[in-house]
């Protein structure tokens, strides 16, 4: 038994079989036998019944038992029947049970071995097994009845059970081989099914599945990435810790179709295929993740597809932090350039003696700064809303075009709150506007002003505009008519719209001289750490957003 257990999985499965083949076929013909030998049975009970009234119903046995020696007349005739039917015995006994006739002579004048008394009280005939003189046979007993109608006597004919197995042993032969044939067959079978097995299992035992199995699950539980896997209805198959985690799932979506989880079109699309191709960027919830979808082959067979998730959220900050040394680096050296500029330009007025004219233009300068400064923290008196314009400026200048403020514009200090989404808002939708003007040059007109619902935001370039029919494509994530450069492209005004759904605002655009955003952001004190995020994640991205 050791031996079978510790033994390989084709050996393990091929015993199992022909262990239940054999069982199988031993009950089977185990059955047969019983029923056969129940049929023998019961068709030579009937053929013994029907000798014993044939000899109970002849006129010369019921005229015998009124001779003064019955058994002159009796023991021939039985002897006769019993000759001419092939049966074993006939015995014939009257009234008292004493037999008149009987194969072996001697008992002639005894009383039978077997009790007939109710056969004689009854008058109605019987058939069964019994144990007599002569063994254990199949009988059948018959009342003797006289010309007045009269129980006198009774007809037993019987039939050994040895006659009963001798023909029952007539039909074992063909049970034989038909059983010997179901064993050969079922021992094929069971090599087949074997051999299949161990194929399909690739040679590999219980224990190494098993172990396979708990790898699989350890891995696959243990990496960072998420993982998903779909089978070729677009249903979930497995989905590891990391995944469940990033797309906000459970156990329970194990198995459903993609198109009954809460997920955004623009994810489901992704997963589903629709959007093909390599590190496919997509917002969901708080994050920014990337996908990459991948078709599964076995036995060069495709069989669903595998889709990793990596999550670059903590990548886009870090990409915030460098874009905003990178912002700060440009606005010093474009300063430094200008500064350089006006210190020659004092310098050779006051090489040429000019010293009035040099005080004039120190002053007037600083001046000139001193009132642009003024005029945005005028407006703007939000702090951080007002930095955030004063570079955006500075930056304009570099590039050859020009941002100016509306005169309808008005922040008051502390109406934003938390100005995160507000500065990742009005940051993406001017950085956009100034990509429109990269090539062309131009105005930026930017109006921000509180309203008692809210921040109110208007964005409007000199560019060329927008496409009409791509009006209602520029929101969506991916999405950008830019020329392709490294990074995700198509987030910033994704985020944009994103982070006024968040509060319940809206954006849009439309064209009048150029594409003119506007934006509602509603007011809110408790903006999360999901907004704080979402911040930096536009603030990252706010120099891709699609034009």
């Amino acid at each position: 038994m050791r031996r079978i257990i510790n033994a390989s999985l084709g050996t393990q499965l091929f015993v199992l079989q022909m262990v239940i083949v054999f069982l199988a076929v031993g009950g089977t013909a185990g059955v047969w036998v019983e029923h056969t030998r129940g049929q023998l049975d019961q068709q030579y009970q009937q053929r013994a019944l029907a000798i014993a009234e044939s000899v109970a119903g002849l006129p010369q046995v019921r005229a015998a038992f009124a001779a003064p020696r019955p058994e002159l007349v009796l023991q021939p005739i039985a002897a006769g029947v019993q000759a001419a039917t092939g049966a074993d015995y006939v015995v014939i006994a009257n009234r008292e049970q004493v037999r008149y006739a009987h194969p072996n002579a001697a008992l002639i004048g005894r009383k039978l071995s077997t009790d007939g008394s109710e056969i004689l009280t009854s008058g109605r005939a019987w058939t069964g097994i019994q144990t007599g003189t002569l063994g254990r046979s199949v009988r059948g007993k018959a009342p003797i009845f006289d010309f007045s109608g009269r129980v006198i006597g009774l007809a037993s004919v019987g039939v050994l059970e040895d006659t009963v197995a001798g023909q029952l042993g007539t039909a074992l032969p063909p049970l034989l081989w038909t059983v010997l044939a179901v064993l050969l067959a079922g021992s094929a079978a069971t090599g087949l099914i074997a051999r299949r097995v161990r194929r399909q299992t690739f040679g590999l035992e219980p224990r190494e599945i098993a172990a396979l199995l708990e790898q699989r699950e350890g891995v696959l539980h243990g990496v960072k990435e998420g993982v998903l896997a779909l089978d070729l209805q677009g249903r979930v198959t497995l989905v590891n810790d990391a995944a469940r985690d990033l797309l906000g799932l459970s156990h329970q979506d194990v198995g459903r179709d993609l198109r009954e989880m809460p997920l955004s079109d623009r994810m489901r699309d992704v997963l589903d295929g629709v959007d093909s191709g390599d590190d496919r960027v997509v917002l969901h919830r708080d994050r920014v993740l990337v996908l990459n979808r991948t078709p599964v082959a076995v036995r060069e067979q495709q069989s669903g597809w595998v889709v990793t998730l990596r999550d670059r959220t903590e990548l886009v900050r870090l990409a915030r932090e460098l874009d905003q040394a990178s912002s700060t680096t440009d606005a010093l050296r474009a300063q430094a350039h200008e500064f350089a500029n006006r210190m020659h330009t004092l310098v050779g007025l006051l090489e040429l003696g000019e010293h009035e004219m040099a005080v004039s233009y120190i002053t007037r300068t600083s001046e000139d700064c001193g009132r642009h400064a003024a005029g945005i923290r005028e407006k703007i008196a939000d702090p951080t809303l007002a930095a955030l314009l004063l570079a955006k400026s500075a930056e304009a200048a570099e590039r050859g075009a020009s941002l100016t403020l509306a005169e309808d514009c008005r922040v008051e200090e502390g109406a934003l709150g938390d100005p995160h989404d507000a500065v990742l808002v009005v940051g993406n939708l001017v950085a956009n506007a100034l990509d429109a003007l990269e090539e062309t040059g131009g105005t930026v007109d930017v109006s921000v002003r509180t309203e008692s619902d809210g921040l109110h935001i208007r964005v409007g370039d000199s560019g060329p505009g927008i496409v009409p029919g791509l009006v209602d494509e520029v929101f969506r994530e991916g999405f950008t008519t830019k020329v392709a450069r490294s990074g995700p492209r198509g987030l910033g005004l994704a985020l944009t719209r994103q982070a006024c759904s968040r509060r319940g605002g809206w954006v849009r655009v439309h064209n009048a001289g150029g594409a003119v955003f506007t934006a509602l952001l509603p007011g809110r004190e408790d903006v999360n750490k999901a907004g704080g995020r979402v911040f930096e994640q536009g603030e990252a991205m706010k120099a891709e957003a699609p034009k």
